[in-house]
């Protein structure tokens, strides 16, 4: 079962704690990730979210990259609709410059905010999804050499050959990583329903390109490791409650774990968690590494990014560690 694994963080602003708890616990994460042998950290732009401390992707990646040494980051990533390529463009030059081949930009076409955030951000919504493809490619060319007499050019930037990711949970996101010749990486860890079409689109209709020569899947997982299944579904009570508000329209901070999860989820609910959350990895060291196998061997992804949607730093961090010792140890 040996797989490359990665870690997807959320930058969680936990019930109690700020922005700067938030930015530090991401710290910690990151160098546990590189001590427990991580492929990559990926740090997700969301905005306007009370629970995400991450909107400022890749400020906070700078952050994490100076914490570490030798672990690849990347963003998980960044909503191309929101801003001009030209911006990402320099932004990632720049990180590239300071941690030289260790920086990726996985690319999404998710706003990753309300509407009214959505507009906040682009000032006005000309710039939108239908555009994207044109936009990906607008990037490579700002991350590749100038052309002769190429007006624009991405200072820092240019000739960073940033190396590119798309991300998606439909079949739409598939066909363009495909076409693209890139490699696709699928968020089953909130999105399940297309995993399977999906991989099936992006295997059969892949174009090799200059950066990718053959289809390469990475698919995402919530994973909570702990002593025992009790205690791990325990802390998993957290990131339930997180959906559950977020059904209800409800922003709020990460939510401490509860005993009686029942008391706030009815049977709509209760069908609701357990379609979307149907591939989280939740239980001790022998449970999840049955159920880690048993999603690779279905799947036949070619990388595993997780996330650790835990509200207290230490259990987290622990179960960072005890997942590499799991793929590890396989």
């Amino acid at each position: 079962m040996t797989i490359p694994y990665s870690l997807l963080d959320l930058a969680p602003i936990a019930e109690g704690f700020d922005v700067a708890d938030a930015l530090e616990n991401s710290r910690k994460m990151a160098i546990q990730a590189e001590a427990s042998g991580y492929q990559r950290v990926w740090l997700a732009e969301h905005h306007g979210m009370h629970g995400v401390a991450s909107s400022a992707t890749a400020v906070v990646l700078a952050h994490i990259g100076h914490a570490t040494s030798h672990i690849k980051i990347g963003a998980g990533g960044i909503m191309l609709p929101n801003h001009a390529p030209l911006v990402i463009a320099e932004q990632f030059g720049t990180l590239a410059a300071l941690f030289p081949e260790r920086v990726e930009l996985g690319l999404g076409r998710a706003p990753g905010t309300d509407m009214a955030t959505a507009r906040a951000l682009r000032r006005n919504l000309q710039s939108n999804v239908d555009s994207y493809p044109e936009d990906i490619k607008a990037l490579q060319q700002y991350f590749g050499d100038p052309e002769p007499g190429q007006p624009v050019i991405a200072v820092p930037g240019a000739k960073s050959n940033v190396p590119l990711w798309l991300l998606g949970s439909s079949l739409y996101s598939a066909q363009v990583s495909a076409q693209l010749g890139l490699p696709f990486a699928f968020a089953s860890h909130f999105a399940p329903e297309q995993l399977f079409d999906a991989l099936h689109v992006y295997r059969s209709m892949f174009v090799p390109s200059q950066q990718l020569a053959s289809p390469r899947t990475m698919a995402g997982v919530m994973a909570v490791v702990a002593d025992t299944d009790a205690d791990a579904e325990f802390l998993f009570t957290s990131v339930k409650q997180q959906f559950l508000n977020m059904r209800k329209g409800l922003n709020k901070p990460f939510a401490k774990p509860m005993k009686n999860l029942a008391d706030i989820c009815n049977s709509a609910d209760e069908a609701l968690l357990s379609n979307v959350l149907r591939y989280a990895l939740v239980g001790s060291k022998d449970t999840v590494k049955s159920k880690l196998a048993s999603f690779i061997q279905a799947t036949e992804v070619d990388e595993i990014i997780v996330s650790m949607p835990i509200y207290d730093i230490r259990d987290r961090l622990k179960s960072v560690e005890m997942f590499a010792d799991i793929v590890t140890s396989s």
